[in-house]
């Protein structure tokens, strides 16, 4: 049976069987010492001259070879203890070897940081890279806080509920991935921004407390802290309050910092709550850094950002206008070339409660007229100058949320063909909701003091969406897009570079 080196310690005297990869190799004179690694520690391994044939192959012993080892566990002789390592005071003396793979020199050094090695060369053998200790260390403490979220949102009577992969291309917000139907030609899915729409219907469907640490996809521009997938926690709550989820996030954050990552310090808690005007004319940002000591990497400072407004002019529209060249009317006034956006997105609930209750078509009416004036049930939560969440209570009511979309410049036939699915739903009874989304990916760089989120992902792309090890994005073989009735049309400018589009035929 395999023993694994962190465990060697309780064997003493004994005989141990032990696999990993050849982290050094020293000789000293009739003495050969190979430092062995596995995931869990190192182990110092002896060979004498006594057996001459064991001797002379792991003579023959190099970096990163993958062994098997037979020996016994020996304390080692005094003053040769090894205090930087777990396994320090034993050595295992060797009494078989067995070879299971070669390796060649390595393109890049593992056996440091990695922070001084270009990017480019660590991302083309990332699965060398992820042999250094640093990098196994980040994936380690993302599987730790994985689990804890599970664990300590399942105690809260949350439901983890996968939603689907493959969806709907609507608009709401960033760019689509688009994945092209085989079965229907002309038609496609999209890749989730988020499961915004989906947790949503999950609270009409009763589940009331649903979580999900899910893979999210956004073709937006490059940034250090984007990359075009990435994983967010997905909460979603039934009969809640914006207090309720603000409060639920601050306390799942205070566990989670004083189990996995106890060396951090929360600045203050309860977590400020700062009103957005605030926030601007304060620190001119919507994120402050509102740390005491910048300087100090172990200092961690939550806040709150809440009251944003709902809507904001945006000069450039990304959406199919409703009839072209027509010029459209936006909430009773022109503002030139643009359209009102959602600052979270649609779906959050306006405030302005007191008109709401008083008289529904009042309420329509006024936000229709004002969007510049409205306020949001939008809250977003902030950690040492980063965004690292974003949530609202949301509309649950299909009248308002269907003036929303107009206000955005949707016409009635576009609304029920993007998000008919939705207003029917809220037709059977649906709960007053809300909740968050918190980027996993953004609070594991800062929690593990890492300068981009690369570093705490196992396979990341490049800054501009490449996959270098794997080569992608690629071409596709031929008859592939034949089958999806497809077609790449490439076409070459004058002192420009091959553009290239894609033609869908039906």
């Amino acid at each position: 049976m395999r023993t694994w080196i962190q465990d060697i310690g309780k064997k003493e005297n004994g005989e141990v069987k032990i696999y990993g990869w050849v982290e050094t190799r020293r000789d000293h004179g009739k003495i050969i010492f190979i430092d062995l690694r596995d995931k869990t520690g190192i182990a110092q391994v002896v060979f004498g001259t006594e057996d001459k044939e064991l001797y002379q192959k792991a003579n023959k012993l190099r970096n990163e070879w993958v062994i098997k080892i037979e020996g016994t566990v020996k304390k080692r002789p005094k003053g040769m203890e090894n205090p930087n390592l777990t396994t320090g005071n034993f050595e295992i003396s060797a009494k078989n070897l067995e070879i299971l793979s070669e390796a060649k020199t390595l393109p890049i050094a593992i056996d440091k940081d990695g922070y001084e090695i270009n990017e480019e060369a660590r991302l083309r053998y990332r699965y060398l890279d992820l042999r250094r200790k640093r990098i196994f260390k980040n994936l380690k403490c993302r599987h730790l806080a994985f689990k804890f979220i599970r664990d300590w949102l399942t105690n809260k009577g949350f439901l983890e509920v996968e939603t689907p992969i493959l969806g709907k291309s609507t608009p709401e917000g960033a760019r689509d991935y688009l994945v092209p139907s085989r079965l229907e030609r002309g038609k496609f899915y999209a890749l989730p921004q988020s499961p915004q729409q989906y947790k949503q219907l999950l609270m009409v469907a009763g589940i009331e407390r649903y979580f999900q640490i899910a893979r999210c996809f956004r073709d937006e521009d490059t940034r250090g802290d984007r990359q075009p997938e990435f994983t967010q926690l997905d909460l979603e709550m039934s009969f809640v309050e914006e207090h309720d989820v603000l409060s639920l996030v601050e306390a799942l954050f205070t566990d989670l910092v004083k189990k996995i990552f106890p060396e951090k310090q929360i600045t203050k808690i309860p977590f400020p709550r700062l009103d957005y005007q605030e926030a601007i004319k304060q620190y001119n940002s919507d994120k402050p850094d509102l740390r005491k000591n910048k300087n100090n990497n172990n200092e961690l400072s939550f806040v709150f950002i809440v009251n944003f407004p709902m809507f904001e002019w945006k000069k450039e529209s990304s959406y199919a206008e409703a009839s072209e060249g027509k010029e459209k009317r936006l909430a009773g006034r022109s503002l030139g070339e643009g359209r009102w956006d959602a600052v979270h997105h649609p779906f959050t609930r306006i405030k302005n409660e007191e008109l709401r209750i008083k008289n529904r078509g009042e309420f329509i009416k006024y936000i229709k007229e004002n969007p510049q004036e409205l306020i949001a049930h939008q809250y977003d939560l902030v950690c040492n100058g980063y965004e690292i969440g974003g949530g609202s209570i949301r509309e649950h009511n299909p009248e308002i949320l269907e003036a929303v979309f107009e206000i955005m410049g949707h016409n009635k036939k576009d609304i029920r063909e993007k998000f008919g699915h939705l207003l029917d739903a809220f037709e059977y009874g649906v709960p007053p909701h809300g909740g968050i989304a918190l980027g996993l990916d953004r609070i594991l760089m800062i929690l593990m003091n890492e300068p981009n989120i690369r570093e705490v992902m196992a396979f990341p792309k490049t800054g501009d969406g490449r996959d270098l090890m794997m080569g992608a994005p690629s071409e596709v073989d031929k008859n592939q897009l034949k089958e999806l009735g497809l077609e790449i049309k490439s076409r070459r400018k004058v002192g420009t570079p091959t553009e290239a589009s894609e033609k869908t035929k039906r």
